[in-house]
């Protein structure tokens, strides 16, 4: 970890591969009149809208939209399965077939409303914003999103399959996120904040109705997307099920990595966003990019990185730049040598999401070794991408 002191609050940056546009929105970060104590950077950190993905930052009272991010709640669910390899392998494509089938993917939703497999809509907030959603989010509930969202079967080190789900709160988290930003960009511009608009990084008073309003709306999408990862989840152990009927599963664990906290630390009551981090307390899950393999870890509360770690590789190159220098067929073909299925309608775009185009995942745990300690490392053997 270093330390780049000549803000307002200090930056402290884990990891070695963390470029210049990124260290400028930390900067601003650091220099807003609000934020507490200082910023910190993960090792998978990388350009955002505002804030950058892999930061975090603690506020007095205030919270920014975009330092949650757009997809809100977005995180991860992983489990031990307790099948053997061995045995997974000769029916592999037939389970992520029916995996496919399933969950709908990208801008696909179920057909049908799901409101009735789950007691999230039995109290949505109040919050009109949110609201004119719902109708949408009860026929995306339990659906996977596209880019970097995935559903994955892996190997650990004992040949024992394990599966991974990643999938965020869908077009209801991101129409709660573009609502509350234009507010407070509205407010801030009538009170006169200081904060320069084109930071992208207006805020709301907690404690004030609209600021309440969007804490409401955020934790809720944070329900959605958890119970979105649980759904798939099912469907996945479903297909399992029905291939290995005796062997039952590990309970899961489950974390989010897009989201604003109350929390104490350093004295203070303080708002901690987590922009693409993960809240480094017990089990958390680092996974990979698509063909890469990802981890389970214990997390370490590092008070210097507000107890966090990374949620992942982190982006090496935009989608449009992988588009351009990653030939489809090379990925491909590098996938298959791998072992890896692939599992996607649409392969136009498959270089968004080639290990290429992502930081190498060994070198962000080994930056990150004082925020997170490997446990299980996992091998992909077959995804389900939008």
């Amino acid at each position: 970890m270093r330390t780049i002191d000549t803000e307002q609050l200090p930056i402290l940056v884990w990891g070695e591969a963390i470029d210049e546009a990124t260290l400028a929105q930390a900067r601003n970060l650091a220099n807003l009149p609000f934020a507490f104590h200082h910023v910190a950077l993960m090792p998978d950190a990388h350009v955002g809208y505002g804030m950058p993905i892999g930061g975090v930052f603690a506020a007095l009272g205030r919270v920014v939209p975009h330092a949650v991010g757009l997809d809100i709640g977005c995180g991860v669910r992983g489990w031990r399965t307790n099948i053997p390899v061995t045995e997974l392998l000769p029916v592999r494509d037939a389970v992520l077939g029916e995996v496919q089938r399933a969950v709908p993917q990208g801008f696909d939703w179920h057909s049908a409303s799901q409101a009735g497999r789950t007691d999230l809509f039995d109290d949505v907030p109040d919050v009109p914003a949110l609201r004119a959603e719902t109708a949408k989010a009860q026929r995306q509930l339990g659906s996977l999103g596209g880019g970097n969202h995935f559903i994955e079967l892996q190997a650990d080190p004992t040949g024992i399959v394990w599966a991974m789900v990643h999938t965020g709160s869908r077009n209801v988290g991101k129409q709660v996120a573009e609502h509350f930003d234009r507010v407070a960009r509205d407010l801030n511009h009538r009170d006169g904040s200081p904060v320069p608009l084109e930071w992208g990084l207006a805020s709301l008073d907690c404690d004030g109705e609209i600021g309440r309003d969007y804490l409401a709306a955020m934790t809720w999408c944070m329900r959605f997307a958890f119970e979105s990862r649980r759904l798939i989840a099912q469907a996945v152990q479903d297909a399992l099920d029905t291939r290995f009927r005796d062997v039952r599963p590990e309970p899961p664990v489950d974390v989010h990595h897009n989201y604003a906290s109350v929390e104490y630390h350093f004295g203070e009551k303080v708002v901690v966003h987590r922009k693409g981090a993960v809240h480094a307390r017990g089990t958390v899950l680092v996974p990979g990019s698509m063909g890469s393999v990802s981890y389970v870890g214990e997390g370490c509360a590092l008070p210097e990185a507000f107890e966090s770690c990374s949620h992942g590789a982190g982006r090496a190159m935009g989608r449009k730049a992988a588009m351009r220098s990653l030939p489809r067929q090379a990925v491909l073909a590098e996938l298959e040598d791998l072992g890896v299925a692939l599992f996607k309608h649409d392969r136009h775009d498959v270089a968004e999401e080639a290990p290429e185009a992502y930081k190498d995942i060994d070198d962000v745990m080994r930056w990150q070794s004082d925020l997170v300690k490997p446990l299980v490392r996992l091998r992909p053997l077959g995804v389900v991408k939008g």
